[in-house]
């Protein structure tokens, strides 16, 4: 049978309940331990969560690349010419700007974006967010897809035709006037972005041309890349970098447009669980405090191990064991509830949206219809050990104290 290590057995000896005030602060110490890791892992989860869902939307909506610069002529070369570039393996012109679009007297002023249905279909996921009873990705002649929320907001559906104005109908010169067009909507889109959802609708690229009133220019181009992070970076480089381009071309990668935002939610994750760490940091005071009463109390019994030839180096262990046995327990319990609740969020959300009677995670303002979580190892193996580390670190104080007692000055006292 495999003995405990000396250290080790005494510090879960001096750990057992007892009706003192030091057992009280001890089981006060772990909870705060198993609150801060369970608050730490809930909410790195649900920002991790936030990332990765909005990536994914980011991603499915735009194509990696991005090339712009005003109007560009001729497009069907600069789209063949960048077909050319390595790593890229599909390429799609476009045309996007706001318009006014009028349906049964209700008004929305979304993007229109015109584009060609089967080149959109190898840079973007749009066909695939045309689900079965929702029409379908057909943009010949003046026909047009719009948003989910779009449609339920404006209550237009598969079949009605809208009114759509373009900055151009608002120009008038000498004696022209331009009319608005009559798109009839056949597909309604879902992306589970609600900006897009809401924002956004699609026509062909012809139809967007004749809208703005141009002769055969367009606004940009797409590219797909064989990747999202790396590829999409070093093609977006080389198109930036290429001196037979117009220069007032510029490559951007999706990644690049959408910095802003991306870069918030790394800086509120970071911010977190630096601020929900602190919860773990006043448990470790608590622990040290705990540990600190405890040698006081013992310091008689630290005499005698001394003077039985017990070493510093395994009095300070003993009293380090202590805290290290306090953030073991509390981290695993702490890790437990979190992962519980994060494989319950949704009904717990629900749950709340009940109790509280208002919507607590309202889709409008997230873009998400339910709270995305998502534990990467990485960030699990931080807050675990993080939170070991410092409820260990707590010891630290008392375990030099303890070190530091003479065998006769201890008894002696005693």
């Amino acid at each position: 049978m495999t003995r405990l290590p000396f250290e080790l057995f005494l510090g879960l000896r001096y750990l057992k309940p007892k009706r003192t005030f030091v057992s009280v602060i001890t089981v006060i110490s772990l909870l705060g331990v198993v609150i801060g890791v369970w608050a730490l892992i809930v909410v790195i989860s649900v920002m991790s969560g936030f990332d990765r869902e909005l990536r994914g939307k980011l991603m499915g909506m735009h194509a990696y690349v991005t090339v712009t610069g005003g109007l560009i002529p001729k497009s069907e070369a600069l789209t063949e010419k960048l077909l050319k570039q390595p790593k890229v393996k599909a390429a799609s012109p476009f045309v996007m700007g706001l318009v006014l679009i009028e349906h049964n007297r209700n008004v929305a002023t979304p993007y229109l974006k015109g584009i060609d249905p089967k080149r959109e279909m190898q840079v973007s996921q749009l066909g695939e967010y045309i689900r079965n009873g929702e029409g379908k990705l057909d943009l010949n002649g003046e026909k047009v897809i719009i948003g989910r929320e779009l449609s339920k907001q404006q209550q237009i559906y598969i079949g009605d035709k809208i009114t759509v104005y373009s900055p151009r109908n608002i120009e008038k010169k000498g004696q022209e006037v331009y009319l608005p067009m009559e798109l009839t909507v056949t597909g309604i889109f879902n992306s589970g972005m609600f900006e897009y959802d809401v924002g956004l609708i699609f026509t062909s690229l012809e139809t967007a041309q004749e809208l703005y009133g141009l002769h055969g220019e367009v606004h940009g181009i797409e590219l797909m890349t064989d990747d999202p992070f790396a590829g999409a970076k070093e093609v977006a480089d080389n198109i930036n970098r290429d001196p037979s381009l117009p220069g007032r071309l510029r490559a951007q990668t999706w990644a690049e447009q959408n910095q802003r935002i991306l870069g918030a939610i790394q800086v509120e994750k970071t911010t977190m669980f630096l601020i929900l760490l602190l919860l773990v940091v006043v448990a470790a005071f608590c622990i040290m405090s705990t540990l600190i009463t405890s040698t006081v109390q013992r310091t008689r019994e630290i005499g005698v191990m001394k003077a039985l030839g017990a070493s510093s180096g395994q009095i300070s262990r003993l009293v380090l064991a202590q805290g290290f046995v306090v953030g073991i327990i509390g981290v695993a319990i702490g890790a437990g509830l979190g992962l519980l609740t994060i494989h319950n969020l949704t009904p717990i959300q629900h749950f709340l949206s009940n109790v509280c009677g208002v919507n607590v995670f309202p889709r409008e303002i997230y873009n998400f219809a339910e709270i995305p979580a998502h534990l990467a190892l990485r960030d699990a193996l931080a807050i675990v050990f993080s939170a070991l580390a410092i409820c260990t670190l707590g010891g630290l104080i008392p375990a030099f104290w303890a070190a530091r007692l003479e065998p006769v000055e201890a008894l002696r006292h005693e």
